[in-house]
């Protein structure tokens, strides 16, 4: 049920689903991203413009000599009235970046981002030192590996994330898939994505004029399947990376931070600091549910005395033991550190770019604060703070050589070892949540496209609609992190494969963003290069170097990754079977009319809601179910639900009605915000239906169908292109219909699909859908849990569907 600009969809048509919008060019208004199969939940990251039918002018179904049915039908147009549409424009996003915020509101926020976003790159100097290989160092080696760490820390962390990578947000929300979101609504890479009109302020940026590389580059993604596939594996790659990311962090944090106590009592066991490590991240997890406004609430006080502290303890170091250590700053102490130490120093490097982890979740996070507050914790309170303390490091160790395995704590003044031994392991608590949280936001993304089975996803904020938690990848991560804790035991071993996740997402994002440079930014391709250019040979280098960790447990993240790229694969490539076989056997209107008045056919007294995943069309268990019941309700209403970016919806304004062109027949969207919840049980769900239906029906009459044209989701755009007087006219009956039908309980039908191959798929084919697919499906969660149907008036009808 989508919105069309002045034309006319027939039912049945064939479209090629994506994100059931509609193949209509002008139709670049409607975002509607869905969680997956039958009854999902979508998360619409812009204006939801789903709609009902409103009716052409009725069909006149007679039953001739013959027994064929003769259907008089002008092409079914999608109607709506033009207060439905001025509700809809009002639906944008309530995402902090499109909200008005003060300044203070801003700083508020800034704050926050100390416990949840930047706890991974705060907290970097514990593992940095002690990851980094050195045999008889000296002076000219520290103060190489300080310019390298200057460097790297200010061109990937500062430069490419925090001023450019950050601006290509999704609707709010970053990382690996919100870039590839954002391509696919503005390139047809296979599913018909068409360009948003209001895609934050990319959409702003671009150009009116295209470049020959970028009608090329647009040319090569849209018409090369090798292209999109290519494209769509190293995306999810990144992502199931990041999602590695989140559970290295935790365990190399914390590690990291216990290893304190082995500084200063040595009769402590590794196993010990193994073993309370493993306690401290279950209770880590554990607090995951109390959401991300009330951990940051506990966890930003610690990680601004961290800010506080580290730096202070830096500066000492400086002052005492070496002042001109700034001098590293020049970049000609690299190229020294390389002509000494050659292959050496390019295995140092996999020690180097732990300085850089958390960098990627920083961009992961954006959906839970907004850009100006991560730029200022950023650019005002992390980064000086960061580099004094790795400056101080790099003073003591230049007077003590020998004590780089554990640098940080062997730097710390004898005075105030123990309180800054406490805070190091509260900051590396915290640091464990900037990739957690991350994990949770790119969870909702790849659901939202359908790209992951579905799992619950709570939202814990009223006022950020991107905070969100989900108890089932919280504990999955919890398992894995800690069993990386117990397998690994050290720090430093973690560090070899915490590099491998680092590097691999952060080369993938390279990649992406000189995509959105060029198909939507549209910026010159020099440009384009230099960024290319700069970022893809740092990253590379170092992604080089990394490999060689490979055999000590670099493999570590590309197995998690490979088992959740696994899932993901499987689970697009079945819901893309399943959804072609829906679109293919769509009931068309002539088909529904003959199965409503086929011989046999019984109308009893009653409501009832058929819910669908289609939103053009009938789909084609409707035609299993009537074959085999031989009954069909007064009222048939098909429901589809929407997830819309608003925290609630009033229960005057929850459905969007219209008629299918039968007696009896009509299709409904139910549109909730991401706090409602759908309960179906009792009457309240039935009569607000009925209530709305007959508003729809009684104002018919004078209602005028009305095609407008939205532009960046506000209702001042609102424009009427044409106005035409109604096809459909109001009939009295059907009010006395649904009177009637009010009566009864109503009966909610849900489809349960299984898919099946045929037998000319490919052996593979076949392993993938009828063995793997089938089990995700039984494994995933419910959607009928989220109805709250009463079991009493719940039918599920089971279809097989060969594909």
């Amino acid at each position: 049920m989508a919105t069309t600009n002045g034309k006319d969809l027939e039912v049945g048509t064939l479209h090629e689903h994506d994100q059931n919008s509609c193949d209509d060019p002008n139709f670049e208004h409607q975002i509607d991203k869905e969680y997956g199969d039958s009854m999902d939940h979508p998360v619409g990251n812009g204006v939801m413009n789903t709609n009902g039918f409103g009716g052409p002018e009725r069909p006149n179904v007679k039953e001739a000599a013959n027994g064929k049915i003769e259907v008089h039908h002008k092409h079914c147009q999608l109607q709506r009235k033009v207060s439905d549409m001025q509700f809809s424009t009002q639906m944008v996003p309530l995402h902090a970046d499109r909200q008005k915020c003060t300044t203070w509101g801003t700083l508020f926020l800034a704050y926050q981002t100390l416990g949840i976003v930047f706890g991974g790159l705060g907290t970097s100097p514990l593992y940095v030192w002690p990851s980094i290989n050195l045999s008889n160092p000296k002076e000219e080696d520290f103060l190489g590996v300080m310019s390298l760490i200057f460097w790297t820390f200010t061109l990937i962390a500062l430069v490419k994330y925090v001023f450019i990578v950050i601006q290509a947000d999704d609707h709010g929300e970053g990382g690996t898939f919100a870039l590839y979101s954002l391509l696919r609504q503005h390139a047809n890479l296979g599913q018909k994505s068409k360009a948003l009109s209001d895609s934050v302020k990319l959409k702003e940026q671009i150009s009116q004029s295209s470049g020959p590389v970028h009608k090329k580059t647009l040319a090569l993604l849209e018409n090369f399947k090798g292209a999109q596939v290519t494209l769509f594996v190293v995306v999810m790659l990144g992502t199931c990376l990041v999602i590695g990311d989140g559970i290295l962090t935790p365990a190399i944090s914390v590690l990291s931070a216990m290893a304190g106590i082995q500084s200063e009592a040595n009769s402590i066991s590794g196993s010990v600091v193994t073993w309370v490590s493993a306690v401290i991240l279950v209770l880590v997890f554990m607090m995951q549910r109390f959401g991300t406004n009330r951990v940051s609430f506990l966890f930003s006080p610690i990680m601004l005395v961290w800010f506080v502290a580290t730096p202070i303890v830096g500066i000492y170091n400086i002052v005492v033991h070496y002042p001109s250590v700034f001098k590293a700053v020049s970049p000609h102490y690299i190229v020294d550190y390389f002509v000494r130490n050659q292959k050496q120093g390019w295995v140092a490097l996999g020690g180097v770019v732990l300085c850089i982890t958390g960098a990627e979740a920083m961009f992961a996070d954006l959906g839970h604060f907004n850009k100006r507050a991560i730029q200022i914790g950023f650019a005002v309170v992390l980064y000086p703070s960061c580099l004094f303390t790795y400056a101080g490091q790099t003073a003591y160790l230049i007077r003590h050589p020998m004590d780089h395995r554990n640098a940080f704590f062997k730097s710390i003044p004898q005075a105030v070892y123990w309180p800054l031994f406490i805070l190091a392991t509260l900051a590396a608590i915290v640091a464990s949540q900037s990739l957690i949280t991350a994990t949770f936001s790119i969870m909702k993304q790849t659901i939202a496209l359908g790209c992951f089975p579905r799992v619950k996803m709570v939202h814990t904020s009223a006022d950020q609609e991107g905070q969100v938690y989900s108890p089932e990848v919280n504990y999955v991560l919890m398992v894995l992190c800690v069993a990386v804790v117990l397998g690994f035991r050290n720090a430093a071993r973690v560090g070899n494969a915490f590099g491998v996740a680092v590097l691999g997402v952060m080369f993938i994002s390279t990649l992406l963003m000189t995509l959105v440079m060029l198909v939507i930014w549209n910026l010159p391709w020099p440009l384009v290069l230099l960024f290319l250019t700069i970022f893809g040979s740092i990253e590379g280098v170092y992604f080089t170097a990394v490999l060689n960790k490979l055999p000590q447990g670099g493999w570590v993240p590309f197995g998690f990754a490979a088992f959740f790229l696994f899932i993901s694969l499987t689970w697009s490539y079945g819901r893309q079977k399943k959804c072609k076989y829906e679109m293919n056997h769509m009931i068309s209107l002539n088909n529904l009319g003959a199965l409503l008045s086929s011989a046999g056919m019984q109308r009893v007294p009653g409501i009832c809601f058929f819910y669908t995943d289609l939103v053009d069309g009938v789909p084609p268990i409707i035609s299993h179910y009537v074959k085999n019941v031989r009954t069909l309700h007064q009222v048939l209403i098909f429901t589809t639900f929407r997830f819309i970016p608003v925290k609630t919806v009033s229960p005057q304004e929850r459905f969007l009605v219209g008629q299918m062109g039968f007696k009896g027949v009509y299709c409904c969207v139910a549109r909730y915000g991401y706090l409602d919840v759908i309960d179906c049980e009792g009457d309240k769900f039935k009569n607000q239906a009925i209530q709305s239906l007959q508003s729809y029906l009684q104002s018919e009459d004078h209602m005028e169908l009305s095609t407008v044209q939205i532009s960046n989701g506000t209702s001042s755009d609102l424009q009427n292109q044409s106005m035409e007087n109604p096809v459909d006219m109001y009939h009295p009956e059907d009010l006395v219909e649904l009177q009637s039908a009010t009566g009864h309980d109503a009966v909610h039908v849900v489809g349960k699909i299984t898919v099946r191959t045929s037998s000319s798929t490919c052996w593979l084919g076949r392993i993938a859908i009828n063995k793997i697919y089938a089990v995700l499906r039984l494994v995933c969660r419910s959607a009928i849990k989220e109805l709250q149907i009463p079991p009493a008036n719940y039918l599920e009808v089971g279809m097989l569907y060969d594909v």
